[in-house]
């Protein structure tokens, strides 16, 4: 049984847990788009419902409530170095199905593989996740062809409808905030989509011949190399690193992790001159092969969830959903 909030339990409870938690959630920001007189929604810190865009995908994924875009992991002095202290609060992070099943390939490679990032660690041992139902489907998501449209591993659930707030959690210590405004129970079940505009069908015989397919040289001469495919996919983690050197003092500074994309010119430059993936060509075949051939043959699921943002915010209109499904035509033709 879940709970039914008025909107004054639910602002309660927001309040509430917002003296215990940084709660973040995908905010409309109004004429902050890429073009005039458009929005914008990513994620901001919030302290009531009526701040959450709840009605529409958010154009950047969660992952910088996880992962900063700018990330100071030490300071430095001409003798010593300080790490900074972790957030002072826990984190209560908004998101969707999809993104939810984001967080688990996020917690792959920075828990999980070979090594578990310190800085990723202390903030995600204190993250609980709300999921947000879906209740029809976004225009580019694919989200039921990965079987990403449903997750069970929410600490809580929230569904706005109307004057009240229905609210499901499988986290006791959340529950009691629901619990304290004296709301009464009600059965409470998430949205999630069935169906999708975009349908996806992912190639499954996909092996070292597949890097030499002409598509990559196709595609690659539409891209412009500009990444924000990256920076919006929820599941993507290569960053560089920037040493800053402070002014009034050139030998003190700090080291900060920079969120980066593999489709960006210079990004696998190396000491000696030496670069790899120098075309755009060879650059979108590896994000792609990424995601749906390295990754899973590694892991055992694929790295993409589904989410669509790629599509989305391609400058260059490029369809990765699109490639993969003529990847695995081109695949089917090959075996008639």
């Amino acid at each position: 049984m879940g709970y039914q909030l008025s909107k004054q339990q639910a602002a309660e409870m927001f309040q509430k847990l917002s003296k215990t938690y940084d709660l973040f959630a995908p905010v409309r920001k109004k004429g902050e788009g890429c073009f005039s007189d458009t929005d914008v929604i990513r994620y901001e810190k919030v302290s009531s419902p009526e701040e959450i865009a709840w009605e529409a995908k958010s154009d950047y994924s969660f992952k910088e409530a996880l992962l900063p875009i700018n990330e100071t992991l030490f300071y430095f002095t001409e003798d010593e170095t300080l790490v900074p202290k972790a957030p002072a609060k826990a984190r209560l992070v908004f998101l969707r199905s999809c993104d939810l099943h984001g967080v688990k390939r996020l917690d792959e490679i920075y828990l999980k593989n070979g090594y578990e990032d310190y800085y990723y660690a202390r903030i995600r041992t204190q993250t609980k996740f709300v999921l947000m139902g879906c209740p029809s489907s976004c225009q580019s998501g694919f989200c039921v062809s990965m079987g990403t449209n449903r997750s069970d591993e929410y600490d809580a659930y929230l569904k706005p409808a109307g004057e009240v707030l229905y609210a499901d959690f499988h986290c006791p210590q959340l529950e009691a905030y629901a619990a304290e405004t004296g709301a009464a129970q009600a059965g409470v079940t998430p949205d999630y989509v069935t169906e999708n505009h975009e349908k996806v069908t992912l190639p499954k015989k996909l092996s070292n011949e597949s890097f030499s397919n002409k598509i990559w040289e196709e595609y690659g001469n539409r891209c412009i190399g500009c990444g924000r495919c990256n920076f919006v996919c929820p599941t993507c983690t290569c960053f560089t690193m920037q040493d800053i050197f402070y002014r009034d003092n050139e030998k003190n500074g700090e080291r900060r992790r920079v969120w980066a994309s593999c489709q960006v010119d210079g990004y696998t430059d190396m000491a000696g001159g030496l670069s790899f993936r120098k075309s755009q060509g060879d650059r979108f075949r590896f994000k792609v092969m990424h995601k749906i051939y390295d990754y899973e043959k590694r892991f055992g699921y694929p790295m993409c969830v589904g989410c669509g943002r790629c599509d989305d915010v391609c400058p260059e209109y490029i369809s990765y959903a699109n490639c993969v499904n003529r990847l695995a035509k081109e695949e089917e033709a090959h075996e008639e």
